[in-house]
């Protein structure tokens, strides 16, 4: 099976995202997708083997317990399939984050030379005489 068939299904992503983080038990990868997805126990023990076979997850047994987590070389040729794709991409995306400052910018000093000036030299502006006080 492919990288990005292993990555296409939602389920397997979710697994990776949870393995990220660290060893994770099989029973608390289960517990955490079948609360979110509301697939069965034997589902996810399938999507985990798939993981494992593709290399995309190792396992070692702890006690009774089946410790996963991200082997991260797929992940790396799965990243190294899209280069040509980003290479392409971006310096559209370095462009349009440019743009995207400059726009910033511009409502910025749009916005500071909206401000109320300072009305000390303003004769329309009420003023204080001190002698009132």
């Amino acid at each position: 099976m492919h990288a990005l068939d292993i990555l296409g299904d939602p389920v397997r992503r979710r697994i990776l995202e949870l393995l990220a983080d660290g060893e994770i038990s099989a029973g608390e990868v289960g517990d955490q997708i079948r609360g979110e997805f509301g697939i069965s126990q034997p589902a996810v023990s399938q999507h985990l083997r798939v993981l494992r076979e593709a290399g995309f997850a190792t396992v070692r047994a702890l006690g009774t317990k089946r410790l996963y987590a991200v082997d991260p070389a797929p992940l790396e040729a799965a990243d190294a399939w899209f280069d040509p794709f980003r290479r392409f991409w971006q310096p559209h995306l370095d462009a349009l984050g440019t743009e995207l400052a400059r726009g910033r910018r511009r409502r910025r000093i749009d916005a500071e030379s909206a401000e109320p000036a300072d009305h000390e030299d303003d004769p329309t502006s009420p003023t204080e005489n001190p002698e009132e006080k």
